[in-house]
């Protein structure tokens, strides 16, 4: 099974990399994040059967631009079947709301005709990301995405 994935972090530019997971393949789309870039994010979406949208959770200035991000994303047609994986990440800094907060912040419980989830993250130390992706390729599996 492949599943197209659509990555957003705070990368420069569009990264591509294949990864492999739980015998899934994932095309990973990696697209930055900076505003002169995001009406370009569009092109990357046909074919997407899931969406990792990472939050930086110590930045608590962005969130509401990264809420109003994600909930556009959220409404474009090509996406409308994608599940939703969300990685709080920066869980090792000082002042990082918890995937509780985050939650609240990002409007999650506005989801309501996709499957989602919210993990505590810090990719520094390499924490939750494993948990997020079982979580993933497993909802791939059972067909959901």
């Amino acid at each position: 099974m492949c599943a197209d994935c659509v990555m957003f972090v705070a990368a420069i530019g569009f990264n591509v990399e294949t990864v492999q997971y739980n015998n899934i393949k994932f095309q990973v789309w990696d697209l930055g994040g900076q505003t002169s870039i995001r009406p370009y994010w569009r092109c990357y979406f046909p074919n997407t059967q899931a969406i990792i949208y990472v939050v930086d959770s110590s930045d608590t200035d962005r969130l509401m631009v990264a809420k109003e991000e994600f909930h556009a994303i959220l409404e474009e047609d090509e996406l409308k079947g994608a599940v939703v994986l969300i990685f709080a990440n920066k869980q090792d800094l000082p002042g990082a709301l918890d995937d509780a907060a985050v939650t609240e912040s990002l409007e999650l419980h506005k989801i309501k005709n996709r499957q989602w989830a919210i993990f505590k993250t810090s990719a520094i130390k390499g924490e939750g990301l494993f948990e997020g992706l079982d979580w993933l390729s497993n909802t791939l599996k059972a067909g959901g995405g």
